[in-house]
């Protein structure tokens, strides 16, 4: 009897022990959710200045969270963008540039470690539900990248033959559906596709809820052609592009409810942003970077200044503002050190910004940051409150007619043939050439400059760099 006894304590004794062994991890690893929308402007949300868009669940989370006013996507353009916040490194380093399409048979190197190989690594199940756009062959998915799971779509939602103007011209293939690596189904429209991917969502972080989850929401909206769900239509002031974000507005809301709902709220780590900024061509389904200066496609401010809220109540204080510089390249190593996870053994370009996201310091944690384009030309650079551009190639809207309910206008083509300087402190808008006011400052940036296209090349200059790598690339054989 007594060593009955004795068996019912310690087997007692052990599961009370492994309830706190679990528990120790669960404190110990936060959660992360990165939310990641496609071609949403600068002041499409509330808080960000919007002023006939309703965000409460977003204006919420930045109440309980903070908001960056000086977050920059890595480019401004899909694939590129994708590859940088993903990987922690400049594109160009990785050899992604501009937005894969079906035609397209190269993607994400093999050796190249995301964001979710690095949380697998620490034993976070892992989890992608929306656009992937990082190579749409089996070896580039993302289930072949650290992702447990993914249900969405491999590239941007206009690459399919009911686009009326590019469907016709680029002559694109059925738009896939993705479950894991099976395709199941064709997408003729797209309305129920922001709610589905937020009932995956929520329906992954109950079941991952006595576990760390990285959950990955890069959702294919606002990215035209706009669709919403019957719950949304028609109940912004801002149109069709209004009811969209309100909809992922809403599906913010849900994930966030999920969490409080499974007692994840405290540890869990929520980004929200963008891809890149609005494609200003479509016109009334174009989002707004105002007060910046151009949009998608551009190295201005309002192409990769994005709109981003991060909340972690363990750690950051409600209610703050940071102004500090901080890039999509940042964002691996500070996920890193925040789940004291192994950094990627190849190069990268982002360093952690723990210390500015918890307000220790109010230096930014890189120098410099460099904006490339196309295939790899560099256009600008942010150094401190200054940004400087080298003479480009770039495209306007400024002076001509947008387009219209879901067809684009017409860009006009700018040469700019002179360095031109911006001192973003006081004019965001970038309105006035500060250059021949600050040799010095030019000097100084161009110095840093020559350094980076030493190390990662510029197209523009016909420089190669030292430090490029090459993406993954089919077999030509395997056709």
């Amino acid at each position: 009897m007594l060593r009955y006894y004795f068996v019912i304590i310690s087997l007692c004794l052990l599961s009370c022990a492994e309830k706190q062994d679990k528990k120790v991890k669960r404190e110990g690893l936060p959660n992360v959710v990165l939310i990641f929308t496609d071609d949403q402007g600068y002041q499409d949300v509330g808080v960000f200045g919007s002023p006939n868009i309703e965000t409460p669940h977003l204006d919420q989370m930045a109440a309980d969270g903070i908001k960056l006013t000086s977050y920059y996507s890595a480019q401004a353009v899909c694939s590129a963008s994708r590859a940088g916040i993903l990987t922690g490194c400049y594109p160009n380093r990785i050899g992604i540039h501009n937005a894969l399409g079906p035609d397209n048979t190269h993607g994400i190197h093999e050796e190249e470690t995301t964001l979710a190989e690095m949380l697998k690594d620490k034993g976070y199940a892992t989890a992608i539900f929306g656009k992937w756009h990082l190579g749409h062959h089996p070896m580039f998915l993302p289930t072949r990248h650290g992702f447990d799971e993914w249900f969405g779509i491999p590239y941007s939602n206009d690459m399919w033959p009911y686009h009326p103007q590019q469907g016709p011209i680029f002559n694109f293939p059925d738009l896939p559906l993705y479950e894991n690596e099976k395709v199941i189904d064709t997408l003729v429209e797209q309305s129920q596709l922001t709610t589905q991917i937020t009932e995956r969502s929520v329906d992954f972080i109950q079941r991952n809820k006595d576990k760390p989850f990285f959950l990955y929401v890069p959702h294919p909206q606002p990215h035209v052609p706009l669709f919403v769900s019957d719950k949304f239509k028609g109940k912004s002031e801002r149109g069709l592009y209004g009811d969209v974000i309100m909809e992922i507005d809403w599906s913010v809301g849900e994930i966030m409810k999920a969490l409080k709902d499974n007692g994840l709220e405290e540890n869990t780590i929520v980004i929200f942003t963008s891809d890149n900024g609005p494609w200003l061509s479509y016109g009334n389904h174009a989002g707004s970077a105002l007060p910046l200066r151009e949009g998608k496609g551009t190295a201005w401010e309002g192409g990769q200044r994005e709109p981003f809220i991060m909340k972690y109540p363990a750690m950051f204080k409600a209610g703050a503002t940071i102004d500090v510089p901080i890039m999509a390249i940042d964002i691996l190593p500070t996920i890193a050190e925040l789940t004291k996870a192994e950094l990627p053994k190849r190069i990268i370009d982002g360093k952690s910004a723990l210390k500015v996201l918890t307000e220790e310091s109010i230096q930014s944690p890189q120098e410099a940051y460099f904006f490339y384009y196309r295939v790899n030309e560099m256009f600008g650079v942010r150094y401190g409150k200054w940004k400087l551009y080298f003479p480009h190639r770039y495209r306007t809207m400024d002076g001509q007619e947008p387009g219209g309910d879901g067809l684009p206008g017409n860009y006009r083509m700018i040469d700019m043939e002179e360095i031109e300087l911006y001192d973003l402190e006081n004019d965001i808008s970038e309105t006035k050439n500060v250059a021949d006011e600050n040799p010095d400052v030019v000097a100084h940036i161009k110095y840093l400059a020559n350094g980076m296209r030493k190390r990662l090349g510029d197209s523009l200059l016909e420089l190669e760099g030292t430090e490029t790598r090459e993406p993954g690339r089919l077999d030509e054989q395997a056709f």
